[in-house]
């Protein structure tokens, strides 16, 4: 059985490296699906990323026997297989939706890291809070845009919340579903300055 894993490495720039590290791995067996590489050339520094195939009972094997490549070229290295979660920092902008969109991919599995912390520009890490409860809740469903404008209302950033409202009344109006669409009038109704109920939002359901 083989597995997909990643080599990152960097080190002082000099001929011959991108064939060393290809040489290895293929006289390790490993057959490799992807390779980058960057010369800075401010610094003199390689960068170098490559994905590669490996059987999988050879991985711990390929980190003692990558160990003697990089100490002759004073190479820092990580050697990882897909499947173990990275924990990583998320750096985005003021926009709710910044971190909402790997957040959500987290969940679903498209991306395979544990998000560690989080950190803003703009407003407050509060938004970034706010956000990532709401997705939290239930990232593909009206309950996490609901809890998201209430937030955004408990913070007093009406005109978040008024932005969001809009974007859920023209989502639904575009749908089929008479509840749908009632819910998300009187939300926009809770937040005010919205279109107020129609004769639909008043004979819907509860």
């Amino acid at each position: 059985m083989t597995e997909i894993c990643t080599l990152t490495l960097q080190c002082d720039d000099r001929p011959g490296l991108v064939a060393d590290v290809a040489g290895f791995l293929a006289q390790q067996g490993g057959n490799i699906t992807d390779a980058q590489q960057f010369n800075d050339k401010l610094t003199d520094r390689f960068f170098m990323r490559v994905e590669f195939e490996a059987a999988d009972d050879s991985v711990d094997g390929l980190r003692t026997a990558f160990t003697n490549v990089a100490q002759k070229r004073g190479m820092e290295w990580s050697l990882r297989r897909r499947s173990e979660r990275q924990k990583v920092l998320l750096l985005v902008s003021k926009f709710d939706h910044c971190l909402v969109d790997p957040i959500y991919r987290w969940r679903t599995g498209d991306l395979a890291l544990d998000p560690a912390a989080h950190a803003a520009a703009g407003r407050t890490t509060a938004a970034l809070d706010a956000c990532a409860r709401a997705v939290a809740a239930q990232p593909d469903a009206l309950e996490a845009q609901e809890a998201l404008v209430h937030l955004y209302l408990e913070l007093g950033w009406r005109d978040l919340a008024v932005e969001k409202v809009g974007l859920l009344d023209r989502l639904s109006a575009l749908g089929s579903d008479p509840l749908l669409r009632a819910r998300v009038l009187r939300l926009a109704r809770e937040v005010g300055g919205m279109a107020g109920p129609t004769a639909e939002d008043r004979t819907s359901p509860t």
